[in-house]
């Protein structure tokens, strides 16, 4: 079966699929990296992982906040009180219970970009690793849309796919691939842009990104918690003293209705630092190479790349 051209759309009525890769062309968007999947990076290897409890107590924390609400209101009538303590053990309960039990399991290991080898390595879950060539991986920005009576609803994904290299794998085990609930469209592009750009132009062009690997060393010896919750009194602060009042204002409406702390500090506790590959053969494949030993792109990728920077330089001179 072919497969969708890199920079093609295809529009429905409530959907929208924008395809990114093969070959990895340029989106026109800055990288940014809105879910902080850069776990690890260097000049060898970017390493991108699909864990986020953070994001996970950000969804949760609203719904807490809003039925604490409730139950300040319902108080003193016991029979509204009784349908609303059911309504709460399902709405609130449930998430909270797969949330408690999901910060008690191993963290995923991540995937791993080599951009002196042009390769990708994905770890899978019966210990087995895919090296991937770069210029083979598959990626879409999904975009779904639904109407209701509260007005228009939109969703997305970044998709990426790896297809297994080995040509005798069964069936169940011939592809593989992984979603970032990134709101499709142009963030998914951007989202892929962190990995794009990093293998097409270097580290330097990535987005200043969370430190998990040296985030407990960050902390100087204080307890999670506290250093937390200072580093975030501190960002207030900065704000406030830079006569930022939007963004100071900003990092407290996170904390007050997102739980912006009590997620940087799970997120913190899970992925500081991150899991690494410690395969032998993975941490031999993750070491430098000599310049001259570097991969290179494809004709096919150069030909793609240079037809797609004239296309969007065309765009810009248009605008202007």
């Amino acid at each position: 079966m072919s497969k969708p051209t890199a920079g093609t759309t295809k529009k429905g009525i409530f959907s929208r699929n924008d395809y990114l890769a093969p070959l990895p062309i340029p989106t026109g968007r800055n990288p940014s990296d809105v879910l902080n999947i850069i776990w690890r990076k260097n000049e060898v290897f970017l390493d991108i992982g699909n864990y986020s409890i953070g994001s996970a107590v950000m969804v949760l924390w609203p719904m807490v906040m809003l039925f604490a609400f409730m139950g300040y209101l319902f108080r003193n009538d016991h029979d509204e009180m009784h349908i609303f303590a059911v309504m709460t053990t399902f709405i609130i309960g449930v998430p909270t219970f797969f949330l408690i039990q999901g910060l008690f399991r191993e963290v995923p290991l991540p995937i791993r970009f080599n951009r002196q080898r042009r390769e990708v390595c994905v770890p899978r879950d019966n210990g087995e690793y895919w090296i991937v060539p770069w210029e083979s991986v598959t990626a879409a920005a999904t975009q779904q849309s639904s109407v209701s009576q509260a007005g228009k609803t939109t969703m997305g994904l970044l998709v990426i796919g790896f297809e297994n290299p080995d040509p005798d794998a069964t069936q169940d085990n011939k592809h593989f691939s992984l979603g970032f609930n990134c709101g499709g469209g142009t963030t998914a592009m951007a989202l892929w842009e962190c990995m794009r750009s990093y293998m097409e132009i270097g580290l330097h062009v990535l987005p200043q990104t969370n430190d998990f690997e040296g985030g407990r060393a960050k902390l100087r010896g204080r307890s999670v918690v506290w250093g937390i919750t200072c580093e975030y009194l501190d960002g207030i602060r900065h704000h406030l003293v830079a006569q930022e009042v939007g963004k100071a204002a900003w990092l407290i409406i996170g904390a007050i209705f997102l739980g912006a702390p009590l997620a940087m500090m799970l997120q913190e506790w899970k992925l500081s630092p991150p899991p690494d590959l410690s395969h032998p053969d993975i941490i031999e494949w993750s070491k430098p190479l000599p310049p001259e030993q570097w991969a290179k792109r494809s004709p096919e990728l150069e030909v793609a790349i240079a037809k797609r920077e004239a296309e969007l330089a065309g765009r810009v001179e248009a605008q202007e």
